[in-house]
């Protein structure tokens, strides 16, 4: 899987953004055209600069000064107007759908209301439209994001003065982790927050990737003390034919009858968990305790959290990402004594398999035919060595040596 990762250590924008996209390898030319395309009166160019001593790719837009406030229909109008493609104008609509319903909901009014003030202007819908074209052509198949810093201080709105982050930046960044920074400055603005919680599949560190390329997108000042880029990685994740990356959830509990916990372990395997399991843990002022831990794929993340705090007293689960590495595996069936019994096979490359009988077949033809569940898995085993046996190709005959 082709992954391209936002490392916002110094915040993001759409100019930022746009510079990182065309720095990581994406045709500048391409993103142009598709924003001359929109009929707007701006230009859009790139240049290499320095950011605290490091090389990085400046999205430079300029555009005349205007007072129109646009609402959210004039801002499809222009979309729907530019020569992008379906993907692309989706994207961009998403984006700024983002921004106006945050808008909204600082303001207390219906979307279709809302003026787009600063985010609305030209340079806005050029950096939001071309950041829609360049994360397109970027080809990678998951977008995920560190951390974000929003800043600190204050900044000059049209609505007068505003502490950091700003209104709408915070809404939407509502759910994101959040990093701190010393720099007394916008970070985040509203662009560049719609841009990455409208992409980002996942929020936190760097996935384990092999990295392809690298791009750096400049702000549009030096910031002392740091290097004020945004980098996005693009790479693949490293992961082995047989293997994949999950999520563990555990929570610590000391406070419900047994009966409780084993009732949740059954609700979170029949939504669908990989496994559920849990192990005796000393707490606090040695209270005995239980851990339930929950392995999952990344989307059945909030069904899980969700059954975690109906059904237990938890005020917190921790969750982290996990690699797992598999067995090739295959379904089949033997005939035994008892009747058919369904199994998997498992192998690693150029070993032999393993077969593993299904404990749910086993244990209903034990319970049917009033027989020991030991003699069942034992007779299913030999079945499977009998019909290896049987269709394993037979041995090449030897011939002798002629001196």
């Amino acid at each position: 899987m082709r992954v391209g990762y936002f490392d916002c250590f110094s915040g993001v924008s759409g100019d930022m953004t746009l510079g990182a996209l065309v720095d990581a390898g994406v045709d500048g030319r391409a993103i142009q055209q598709a924003v001359t395309s929109l009929g707007l009166p701006g230009e859009l160019s790139f240049e290499t600069v320095k950011r605290g001593g490091m090389r990085a790719t400046y999205a430079r837009v300029e555009t005349p000064h205007e007072h129109a406030h646009r609402h959210w229909h004039h801002i499809e109008a222009i979309i729907d107007k530019g020569a992008l493609t379906p993907r692309q104008k989706d994207l961009a609509k998403r984006i700024f759908l983002k921004l106006g319903e945050a808008e909204a909901r600082v303001h207390g009014v219906d979307l279709a209301k809302i003026h787009f003030h600063e985010v609305g202007a030209v340079d806005s819908i050029i950096d939001i439209v071309g950041s829609a074209v360049g994360l397109d052509l970027l080809g990678v198949d998951r977008f995920e994001c560190s951390a974000v810093p929003p800043g600190r201080g204050w900044i000059k709105a049209e609505h007068g003065r505003m502490a950091l982050p700003a209104p709408a930046t915070a809404e939407i960044l509502k759910g994101v982790p959040l990093a701190d920074s010393p720099v007394e400055m916008e970070m985040t603005t509203p662009t560049g927050a719609a841009i990455v919680t409208t992409v980002a599949e996942r929020f936190g560190p760097l996935p384990s990737l092999t990295v392809e390329a690298i791009g750096l997108g400049a702000g549009t000042r030096e910031v002392a003390g740091q290097a004020n880029v945004l980098r996005i990685f693009v790479g693949v994740l490293s992961t082995s034919p047989n293997g994949d990356r999950v999520f563990m959830l555990e929570t610590n509990l000391d406070d419900l009858p047994g009966e409780v916990v084993g009732y949740t372990t059954i609700k979170l395997l029949e939504a669908g968990a990989l496994d559920v399991f849990t192990t005796p843990i000393q707490m606090k002022k040695n209270r005995p305790g239980v851990m339930v831990s929950v392995l999952c794929d990344e989307a059945q993340i909030p069904a899980m959290e969700a059954i975690l705090f109906r059904e237990t007293t938890t005020l917190g689960i921790r969750r982290f990402p996990v690699s797992r590495h598999k067995l090739s595996r295959k379904a089949v069936e033997v005939e035994t004594e008892f009747g058919v019994v369904r199994g998997k096979l498992g192998w690693l490359e150029n070993r032999p398999p393993t077969f593993s009988p299904e404990y749910d077949d086993c244990a209903r033809i034990a319970s049917e035919r009033g027989v020991a569940l030991r003699d069942v898995f034992d007779s299913a085993s030999a079945a499977y060595v009998r019909k290896a046996a049987e269709s394993a190709p037979a041995p090449a005959p030897e011939h002798p040596h002629v001196h």
